[in-house]
């Protein structure tokens, strides 16, 4: 083989090993970031992963919603009618937010069964609802 030819396989070689190692590390990094969103009937059927973001979200169930005296600890309920999810934040909640409205939490899912949230979204009006919660509530798939 001729030295310049093997020296060009060389540099290619270099860059196909280079080119998929950046591929791989790309690939690696979307994937821990991505948010997965589940609602509360595949979060207690045990669909859900323990541990890792995701996002779980539904209506406030009515006198679900409790505070821990002198801290912004909440804990409230999230259902799809189906089934219910007990989510605890810490901070200070969207004035949206009430009890029968549409809420979406982001957060980990404990082994026990209690989604700790980091973020809580509320409706904005009367009439919006997050197309995640409006398809979990008509069991039907979201379209974007």
């Amino acid at each position: 083989m001729h030295p310049a030819r093997k020296q060009r396989l060389i540099i290619v070689a270099i860059i196909v090993i280079g080119a998929s190692a950046a591929a791989a590390l790309i690939a690696n990094a979307l994937k821990q970031n991505l948010n997965l969103f589940y609602e509360p009937t595949r979060i207690v059927n045990g669909e859900a992963p323990i541990g890792r973001k995701i996002r779980v979200g539904g209506m406030v169930l009515e006198n679900s919603l409790t505070r821990v005296p002198d801290s912004l600890t909440v804990q409230f309920v999230v259902t799809d009618y189906e089934a219910e999810v007990t989510v605890e934040f810490t901070g200070i909640l969207p004035d949206m937010f009430t009890e029968e409205a549409g809420t979406v939490a982001t957060g980990v899912l404990t082994e026990e069964g209690l989604f700790v949230a980091e973020q809580v979204l509320a409706k904005h009006d009367e009439t919006y609802m997050p197309p995640e919660v409006a398809a979990a509530l008509k069991n039907k798939p979201p379209s974007y």
